[in-house]
Parts: C-alpha cells; structure tokens; sequence
C-alpha cells in the first residue's frame, strides 16, 4: 500500500548511490546476492537473539535490494535479475519469521508458523497472477520499472519492512505482530484473489 509513497522518498538517494556502485563496475546481480547474504545473516543474528543488531541488518539488506534494481535499470534490465531478485526476496521473508521461532520456540513457533502460512498466500496470489498477466501482456502502469506485473495490495515491502522491525525492537511482542500481520496479509491475500478473478474472468 505504501510502496509507491516510499520508493518516491527513497529514489534520488538510490539512484546517486547506484549510480556509484556502477562506476565501480559492481552488478545488480552482485548487489541482490549480497542482499540476500546480509538478510540471512539478519535471520541468523536474530535466532541467537541478536534482535537489535539483526534490525540493522535486515535494513542493510532491504537497503541492497532497492539499490539492484537502480543498477540495473542504469545498465541493462535482464529476465534472470528479475527472477534472482523476487525469488531471493521471498526465500528472505521467509526466513525471519522462523528465525524468531527458534529464538524462542515456546513462545514464537507457532505465530511464526500463522505469520509464514499468510507468507505463502500473499507470494503465491502475487506470483499467480503474474504467469497470467505475462500471458495476456499486460502491464501495471503504477509500477512501470519491475520485470513483471506487479500487483500491489494492503500488505506491500514498506509494511513488511516495518513490522520485521518492531518485532526486532520489541521481541517480546513477537507473537502479537505476527497475528496481526498475518490478518493484514489475509487481507491482501483476499483481495488479490478477487482481482484475479475478476481480472482474468
């Protein structure tokens, strides 16, 4: 919901810094890998109860990932960066929910096990209706820059990005973030559904 509000704030300074990393011929692929070492490094420090510290890297790798697909779109957009980078960002997401369940699996296991199940629905609705967006060829004018229909929805990267936070800021108040997360991802889940259906009917 809040993506397109929050890649305006954040482009200038994305694009001047990915503009630097392409000058020193680093590639977007290169940045989303390293993205992604850094969010598991994120999952790691928090399951060994590294909450704040994990915050910081979790930022880091949310910070790589904006930063591929500048460079990327300053060099050369390609169909195997678009799918490193959501298969990469998925597998991410995925992975601190559990991270919290083994920092404190009596207390964390099963909302993580709530907040993955409405991972799954928000990530497949997403990926489902891109296959068929592709096949009818059409594209979200909202979202111009991405390497697929991407269809937006209550729970977006911005509103991820700010409930892994807290839960990383507030670790005692795991379990309730997750259930309302999950609720809002149901939410997005939802509507998605019903916009396929409508969309592809």
């Amino acid at each position: 919901m809040l993506d397109r509000v929050a890649t305006a704030l954040i482009k200038p300074a994305v694009s001047r810094l990915a503009r630097v990393l392409v000058s020193r011929r680093i590639g977007a692929n290169q940045m989303t890998v390293l993205g992604f070492a850094v969010g598991l490094l994120a999952a790691l420090l928090i399951a060994h109860g590294h909450f704040l510290i994990g915050a910081g890297a979790i930022l880091l790798s949310r910070l790589c990932d904006a930063l591929d697909g500048a460079m990327a779109r300053q060099t050369q957009v390609t169909d195997v960066g678009g799918f490193l980078d959501i298969a990469l960002d998925f597998l991410f997401y995925a992975a601190i929910p559990l991270a919290f369940a083994f920092a404190d699996p009596a207390r964390n296991a099963l909302a993580a096990a709530a907040l993955l199940a409405a991972f799954v629905g928000t990530m497949s609705s997403f990926l489902a209706f891109a296959i068929l967006a592709a096949k009818r060829h059409m594209s979200n004018l909202a979202y111009p820059d991405k390497s697929f229909y991407f269809l937006g929805g209550l729970t977006e990267a911005t509103e991820t990005l700010a409930f892994l936070l807290a839960m990383c800021l507030w670790p005692l108040q795991f379990a309730l973030l997750a259930y309302v997360f999950a609720a809002l991802c149901a939410v997005t889940t939802a509507t998605r559904i019903w916009w396929g259906w409508r969309s592809f009917q």
